[in-house]
């Protein structure tokens, strides 16, 4: 079903809504979920509190494009759930894990009030990433946004597991030098 017929049934508070974003794209949030909580009791919660928070806006708003609306919001349940609730040592693992790769690359947070607002930050990234290729765009992605291991990259795009972590390494060191040249201090 198109993105816009389920936002059809959300704002006719039909049931059916939630069964259609769960059919379109319910294996997508579980996995994300899954990434980041390394449960599957609590990447199953979460994505039904996507859902429900879903149900409750929509309407008024009307996300677009509707999946990365939804991905949003599960990556944001899934670490408020690691913060909150320190769901397990080895989803607290994962997540420091992928922060501990990545935070040489972003701004010390005292140091992100004084140089460059949150929003700002964003699109600087959003602007570095449009100017990689489709591949490391991707790897980059599925690390840091979806939490993905390092062989599920590899299984999913097809590459070597090597080839990923060296993508995710000169891709890291770009966006280092980048944000450097755009004056955010590191």
């Amino acid at each position: 079903m198109e993105d816009e017929k389920i936002i059809e049934l959300y704002f006719e508070r039909s049931e059916d809504a939630i069964s259609e974003t769960d059919k379109k794209y319910g294996v997508k949030c579980r996995s994300t979920a899954y990434n980041i909580l390394q449960s599957r009791e609590d990447s199953e919660e979460c994505t039904n509190d996507t859902y429900l928070r879903l149900w409750n806006v929509i309407p008024p708003q009307r996300p677009s494009p509707l999946l990365t609306y939804i991905m949003r919001i599960v990556r944001n349940l899934a670490l408020d759930r690691v913060r909150r609730a320190k769901a397990s040592k080895r989803a607290d693992d994962n997540y420091r894990a992928v922060y501990e790769e990545i935070k040489d690359c972003l701004p010390a947070p005292d140091n992100v009030a004084k140089t460059v607002e949150g929003r700002e930050l964003s699109a600087l990234i959003d602007r570095f990433l449009a100017g990689q290729s489709r591949e490391k765009r991707a790897v980059f992605l599925m690390r840091y946004w979806n939490f993905c291991s390092v062989s599920e990259i590899a299984q999913r795009l097809g590459i070597g597991e090597s080839k990923v972590m060296v993508t995710l390494m000169r891709t890291r060191n770009k966006l280092r030098e980048f944000l450097e040249k755009e004056g955010v201090d590191i």
